[in-house]
């Protein structure tokens, strides 16, 4: 499922975005959740997951800029599309990492090409994310919040920085070749994030919260060149 939020303070445009965006997703056979929120206020007291948002950027109170601006500080790393009525904001939009704009009022042909483009990006599991399809249900995870990954039994678990487990029927080459070269492959059932590596000793990753991956022997002497590799390059 891919969860998706409004924010804007007209109930006729975030009436609007709502029905296109759950019309598109319908049409592909992918399932949504929507929330909406008529004020930056509201959206800042949400806790929970958001893949795509779109974001007004002139509203009362806190405008979206800022909103975007408070929410990347957190760690908000899902599609950001402003809306917006004046051009000019276009360009510091993208201070705000966002991922495209549309200017009111936007016609469905302009939404559409937007949404398409969009959807590619998720499809292509670009270098920061990855699109696991699960059933009817697509959801998008960051890779930076990959720990690691397992293999059993023709299932892939990917295991999260928040601890959530996420299981799905993918082969683990296929995993591989949409990772980028922060992950390595240690073991046949394992890919770790390097980022999470605490230490490596005598065949054994020492990974963040206490895990202990092996890695084979085959693998052990490129692992140790990789690591430094990964080092200099941080």
């Amino acid at each position: 499922m891919i969860h998706i939020a409004i924010c804007d303070d007209e109930k006729s445009m975030s009436g609007l975005i709502r029905k296109m965006v759950s019309d598109f997703f319908c049409s592909k056979n992918m399932e949504t959740e929507i929330v909406v929120f008529s004020c930056g206020e509201e959206l800042l007291k949400y806790g929970k997951q958001i893949d795509i948002l779109f974001m007004d950027i002139q509203m009362n109170g806190i405008d979206g800029m800022e909103t975007a601006r408070i929410l990347r500080e957190r760690k908000f790393r899902g599609f950001l599309i402003f809306i917006t009525v004046l051009k000019e904001m276009v360009f510091k939009s993208f201070e705000m990492q966002a991922y495209d704009y549309l200017v009111k009022p936007f016609k469905e042909r302009d939404f559409q090409k937007t949404m398409e483009r969009l959807l590619r990006s998720m499809q292509n599991a670009s270098e920061a994310y990855l699109l696991v399809k699960k059933g009817h249900e697509s959801r998008i995870i960051s890779l930076e919040d990959i720990v690691y990954c397992e293999v059993i039994d023709r299932k892939i678990y990917l295991n999260l920085a928040s601890a959530e487990i996420i299981d799905y029927y993918e082969r683990i080459e296929n995993l591989q070749s949409k990772l980028d070269d922060r992950f390595f492959r240690c073991h046949r059932s394992y890919l770790i994030n390097l980022k999470y590596l605490k230490s490596y000793k005598d065949g054994i990753a020492y990974i963040e919260g206490g895990k202990e991956i092996p890695v084979s022997r085959l693998r052990g002497r490129e692992f140790s060149s990789v690591i430094l590799q990964y080092m200099k390059n941080m």
